[in-house]
């Protein structure tokens, strides 16, 4: 797994790339906490519940249906987040669905149920440059720096050059208008 302080870099970046005011704050820290929430999975190894089951660590937690539930619960929530139906739907499905999909982006661990329970297969993505974080209490260690720079390299530089291109072609000079063609 990334580290859980990647996990909340796509919500964001999508806050950032978004228009001033767009994304309410509430609706924001809703997003983050939806990408980070599926790693609250680690409590199954304090329970002794084995990695590989459909409730251990990268399992149910990191599946489509989890990401849909917690966009049902926003979509319930949306005007506490202060935000649209769809936007707090949309926003919180897709901050939550990042969390599996930079998951199977890793060098390690079982991979991620993401059609869990419609099947239990765990799934990694084709290349997988990011390295795996170690857990907890090995995070502060040599292994946990190489972590940090492989997120930096693979998740951070790129979202922030996207957000920046973004901004560049959505600022007033980077915009063309009929007059320009």
């Amino acid at each position: 797994m990334p580290s859980v302080f990647t996990h909340a870099a796509v919500p964001l970046a999508l806050w950032y790339a978004s228009e001033r005011g767009r994304l309410s704050g509430r609706l924001l820290a809703a997003g983050v906490a939806a990408a980070m929430l599926p790693d609250a999975d680690v409590l199954a190894f304090a329970l002794h519940i084995p990695y590989a089951d459909a409730f251990g660590h990268r399992g149910a937690s990191h599946s489509l249906l989890f990401a849909g539930m917690l966009a049902a619960l926003a979509l319930a929530l949306a005007r506490q987040l202060q935000a649209g139906r769809l936007q707090a739907l949309a926003f919180v499905f897709i901050c939550a669905l990042s969390h599996p999909l930079l998951d199977a982006l890793t060098s390690g661990g079982l991979g991620v149920a993401l059609w869990w329970p419609w099947s239990e297969q765990r799934l990694f993505a084709p290349w997988r440059p990011i390295r795996v974080s170690p857990f907890a209490n090995n995070f502060f260690s040599a292994r946990g720096l190489q972590t940090v720079l492989s997120e930096l390299r693979w998740v951070w530089l790129p979202l922030a050059l996207a957000c920046m291109g973004w901004k560049v072609i959505q600022s007033p000079r980077g915009r063309r208008t009929g007059a320009d063609t």
